[in-house]
């Protein structure tokens, strides 16, 4: 009869050990999701900015602006979906932040052919970031998608 007490004894540390690297993984996996959904809440408000600004420029006359203009205003809706999506832990965060990354890859390569505007270096920037956390976070996630429950 002493050896049942034992192995619950043992069960119970086994269960213990295996809670806390659970913990660990979800509290590093809950920490790339909000860095993720940080990055790209930040790049969603510079692009946004950033399209004002190219509008501004093109009423000026300055028509090699339309194509930022565009991949500014297309990348901020990437931008903004993902933040939303990748907040909440989505299921979806995978398709949304592998279609952020390529919008912000894309966004980044118009905005850094206009290296002496300011403006257009800072969404640049934030394009490049958010571009990163959305393909670390690809790297760390786990395969979820919503028919695999």
């Amino acid at each position: 009869m002493r050896i049942l007490p034992l192995s619950l004894l043992g069960l119970t540390a086994v269960l213990a050990f295996g809670a806390v690297g659970w913990a660990d993984e979800h509290e590093q996996r809950a920490h790339v999701f909000e860095h993720c959904a940080k990055a790209c809440a930040d790049c969603q408000r510079a692009c946004d900015s950033c399209a004002t600004h190219c509008q501004h420029l093109l009423a000026q006359g300055k028509k090699e602006h339309q194509a930022t203009l565009q991949t500014c205003l297309d990348c901020a809706d990437h931008c903004a979906a993902a933040a939303r999506i990748t907040a909440r832990h989505g299921v979806f965060s995978d398709l949304i932040c592998t279609a952020c990354a390529e919008a912000c890859c894309r966004c980044g390569k118009e905005c850094t052919k206009f290296q002496e505007d300011e403006h257009m270096k800072k969404c640049a920037e934030e394009c490049h970031k958010c571009e990163k956390a959305c393909r670390e976070m690809l790297k760390h996630m786990a395969p979820v998608r919503a028919g695999d429950k």
